[in-house]
């Protein structure tokens, strides 16, 4: 991304990372160069936790086939109208096709998704992230 407004001659550090650099902590106080103030949870030690990584592993573990899944079942889906123009015509009932009915299916299945996923975040997910937010802020400066 290039920057509209740039100048001519040497970008200074504020236009390499497009942020000015702070001076101040928030509380007022003068930052002092090379000494960084710890604030809130350690982010890195979380991620390397077997909490954590249990909790990845699990969200995965659900994620990751239905995904495949769905998209498998998607694209059954966009490969029968393009070569199977003929099966998808096949009447069902009034003017209702197999086509039809597979094309509602879609949102059918998008709903179940979703229905299944809250229902898995609320029972696995939400539980867990709630323990490892409870451990990482206790004793963490504010």
């Amino acid at each position: 991304m290039h920057n509209v407004a740039r100048t001519t001659g040497q970008p200074g550090p504020a236009e390499d990372t497009g942020q000015m650099p702070a001076l101040f902590d928030r509380d007022g106080q003068t930052r002092v160069p090379g000494r960084r103030r710890k604030r809130g949870p350690d982010y890195e030690g979380i991620q390397r936790s077997p909490e954590f990584r249990s909790l990845r592993g699990r969200f995965r573990r659900f994620v990751f086939p239905m995904s495949i899944g769905f998209f498998v079942w998607y694209l059954a889906y966009v490969v029968l109208a393009a070569y199977a123009g003929g099966f998808m015509s096949t009447p069902v009932f009034g003017l209702v096709n197999i086509g039809m009915l597979l094309g509602l299916g879609q949102f059918v299945t998008t709903a179940v998704i979703t229905v299944l996923y809250v229902r898995f975040a609320n029972r696995e997910m939400d539980p867990r992230a709630a323990e490892i937010r409870a451990s990482a802020t206790e004793g963490t400066p504010q």
